[in-house]
């Protein structure tokens, strides 16, 4: 390669497709952008649509528009919407196209059910055919054939104009086929003598009590349409209610923002605009009980956000000026001015519904195998049922016995359960993650769910709070333990760091009755400060000193180390104590004498335990990976029961434990929050990313939990497993399916109206079944 030679990043065109039916329909319009130049087609039947990966920059937008619709189906490119609650969203026209599509469908199939019901009876039970009903069922069942069926002859036409085959071509086939025989025997087969009548049951050719060409198929035309259109409308009804996530999830945003707006005269006003209208840059109001219009900054006022929808955690956060705020989070007390700092596409809300939309759109590994046998699927069942037509023929069968097994053939093989095995329970399953606050990113994610051997847990933010605590106080003797941290947070009112906010915190209300006249803090080295007050009986001013005596490495203070053994002996108890849990502690001398010794450490999140024996038990080994010290990790890892520990670890350090790992012939997980984590993440076979954590991180993980609660661990490899099950049960009663009722077809064992119902069942059952993911607890 020449040093000149430059690389464009591939880019994602999101086409959506109109008129698949089926997996056979898949494989088609993949194999036609494939055919475009160095693309990467995966398409979606569910969602009906294609997500293009390009790579050669001079193919263009209309060369992949150009092939689907040379391949016989509608398409156009789904561009990026501009306002927050449509972003990375269902476009509006998609939307319309949808339930255009489902209206129509339904009024066909209520349609075709009503004209086919009596055309059914009558044709089954002898007493009810009246002289000339024959000729009444031709009336009933022509608009049955023709104009409700129409949408399936129609997507024939074109896919045999393409040289295509699809699950159309078999219901025209069979329907065309029953109809035409029907027509034929009317008019020169004597069917339609007045006073013939018919008997005939639900079983197969064999069942006809009639020989020669006085046997009509009308119910059999008219009922299979029924069918595969009741197969077809409860189709367009999975695909409505397993996408509601993310329409769910951009319903949250605000629908309108009130701005504010430079007058004239050089005063501004509030100014209601819609959401669309807004921003990067624009100053918006947020009154108490109003959903925040779009990510910013709080440039005025304080109040506490229900973040709920985006972290699961019931409990408002405080804001004040210069906290950040999300869109579509609830504003519960006091009125905020907010400056727009991302708007449309960019928000935090947008960006959750693209993560969980390319999930549903990505394909699993086992959907290639499934798309690559629908392929050539059609052809095969075609030559099946000519095959059946012949045999019978040949074995001495009559004509309408030859003719009934191979129009049962043809309809009990239409392949809709196989291209909707996967793609249904990818869409399910995701978009209930996204209910409970779990993103997954991929359908590859759900399969390596399952293989997952061991997980790697980073320490800080993820097994713990990331939060500095004061975990113990000792005073020394003449001491009580309240004065000592009252005086302690006073002397540390003044200083910003994580340590020093512990420390008054933990003093709390104690310290009010103190002021700090003077501090002198000398990073690294220690803190003295002048506390002027009273403490019970005892007057001030108090000359202060804070002093790390272990873990320097985290500790702002620290002038002189004492040996523990210089120490009272309950001080010098604690602070070996601490030393083995890697802690960090300071002693507080307090007008020279020695008052206490402090413990502040990282708190271990409550649910951090039970976390871990959930995931040993579903049979993956918990490690621990830390860049602390071994001394603290240890101690974090006994609390939590974690047995494999590795600390003092670098980024690079992680990386390789993932690697080595991974060389071990195991599959892999890591959990992790900070930017220390990504590559850990990356190289991963499964990242689970703390939604709590960096951005970075975020965008490394397979799996975002969006509350950052390490309770969704489990929840989401357990939702993963389940979806995988979910996704083989399907396949599994697909193929089965399949394999059992053709050949019973071809023996003349199922007739074509029990054939058309066993094949829409078929997809009605994979259907609900996938379906039941949305009551996983």
């Amino acid at each position: 390669m020449s040093s000149t030679e430059t690389h464009t990043a591939p880019r994602t065109v999101t086409l959506d497709v109109t008129g698949m039916t089926c997996a056979s329909c898949v494989a088609r319009v993949e194999k036609k952008l494939r055919r475009v130049g160095d693309v990467d087609a995966v398409v979606n039947l569910a969602l009906e649509r294609a997500s293009v990966q390009v790579s050669d920059p001079s193919i263009t937008d209309a060369q992949l528009v150009e092939a689907v619709e040379k391949g016989g189906y509608g398409a156009h490119v789904r561009e990026a919407a501009a306002g927050a609650t449509e972003a990375a969203s269902v476009d509006t026209g998609a939307e319309e196209r949808a339930a255009r599509d489902k209206r129509d469908t339904l009024i066909r199939m209520v349609l075709a059910a009503i004209l086919s019901a009596p055309i059914f009876l009558i044709s089954m039970i002898p007493a009810l055919q009246f002289p000339g009903w024959q000729w009444a069922m031709l009336i009933l069942a022509t608009p049955v054939v023709f104009y409700c069926g129409a949408p399936f002859h129609r997507a024939t036409w074109v896919n045999i104009k393409h040289g295509g085959f699809t699950m159309d071509t078999l219901v025209t086939m069979g329907t065309f086929a029953a109809y035409l025989w029907s027509i034929w025997a009317l008019l020169f087969g004597g069917a339609g003598e007045i006073g013939m009548t018919m008997d005939m049951s639900l079983g197969a050719a064999f069942s006809r009590n009639h020989h020669g060409a006085h046997e009509i198929y009308f119910e059999s035309a008219a009922v299979i349409t029924t069918l595969v259109l009741a197969g077809r409308y409860a189709q367009a009804r999975a695909i409505h209610q397993s996408s509601a996530a993310i329409r769910s999830l951009l319903d949250l945003g605000a629908k309108n923002a009130t701005i504010m707006e430079l007058q004239s005269d050089g005063s501004t006003a509030e100014v209601e605009v819609p959401i669309g209208a807004v921003r990067v840059g624009d100053v918006f109001v947020v009154r108490p009980g109003e959903k925040v219009a779009t990510d910013g900054v709080i440039l005025e006022g304080s109040s506490a956000i229900d973040r709920s929808m985006l972290t699961g955690e019931s409990i408002p956060e405080d804001v004040a000026p210069g906290s950040e705020v999300a869109g579509a989070t609830v504003n519960t007390t006091g009125r905020l001015l907010v400056r727009a700092t991302r708007v449309g596409a960019d928000t935090e809300l947008a960006h959750i519904a693209k993560m969980v939309e390319n999930a549903q759109a990505s394909k699993a590994p086992v959907q290639q195998l499934v798309d690559k046998v629908a392929s050539i699927f059609v052809p095969v069942v075609i030559v099946l049922a000519i095959l059946t037509l012949v045999a019978w023929l040949l074995l001495g069968h009559t004509t309408e016995q030859a003719f009934t097994a191979a129009v049962a053939v043809l309809i009990i093989a239409c392949p809709c359960a196989l291209g909707l095995a996967t793609p249904t329970a990818i869409m399910v399953g995701t978009g209930r993650g996204a209910e409970l606050g779990i993103l997954i990113r991929s359908a590859r994610t759900l399969e390596t769910s399952r293989d997952i051997a061991s997980i790697v847990l980073d320490k800080t933010g993820t097994l713990t709070s990331g939060a500095m605590r004061v975990h113990s106080v000792t005073p020394a003797e003449g001491w009580s333990e309240a004065d000592v941290r009252a005086l302690a947070g006073a002397a540390e009112s003044g200083s910003e760091h994580p340590i020093a906010r512990a420390i008054v915190e933990a003093a709390g209300s104690s310290s009010d009755a103190l002021t700090l006249e003077d501090a002198q803090a000398h990073v690294g080295r220690g803190l003295r400060a002048r506390v002027s007050g009273a403490l019970g009986e005892n007057k001030g001013p108090w000359e202060v000193e804070i002093t790390a005596v272990s873990d320097a490495r985290q500790a702002t203070v620290g002038d002189e180390k004492p040996a523990p053994e210089s120490l009272p002996a309950p001080l010098a108890t604690s602070l070996r104590e601490a030393e083995q849990a890697g802690h960090t502690t300071s002693l507080v001398r307090v007008n020279g004498e020695v008052a206490g010794l402090v413990r502040v450490s990282d708190t271990v999140k409550p649910e951090a335990t039970k976390v871990v024996e959930e995931i040993r038990a579903l049979g993956i080994e918990p490690v621990m990976a830390t860049g602390d010290n071994s001394a603290a990790a240890e101690h974090i890892a006994r609390e939590v029961g974690i047995g494999k520990v590795h600390a003092s670890l670098t980024p690079a350090a992680k990386l390789d434990l993932v690697k080595s790992l991974r060389g071990e012939g195991a599959s892999v997980a890591m959990v992790g929050d900070g930017i220390n984590d990504t590559a850990a993440l990356a190289e991963a076979d499964l990242g689970f990313a703390m939604g709590t954590g960096t951005d970075a991180a975020m965008n490394s993980g397979d799996i975002v939990l969006t509350g950052g609660d390490i309770s969704q661990i489990p929840t989401a490899i357990r939702l993963s497993r389940a979806s995988v099950r979910t996704i083989r049960w399907n396949l599994f009663w697909a193929f089965i399916y399949n394999v059992i009722a053709i050949p019973l077809a071809m023996l003349g064992l199922l007739g074509p109206v029990i054939a058309a119902a066993a094949m829409a069942f078929s997809s009605v059952f994979v259907v609900s079944n996938s379906l039941r993911l949305k009551r996983f607890q």
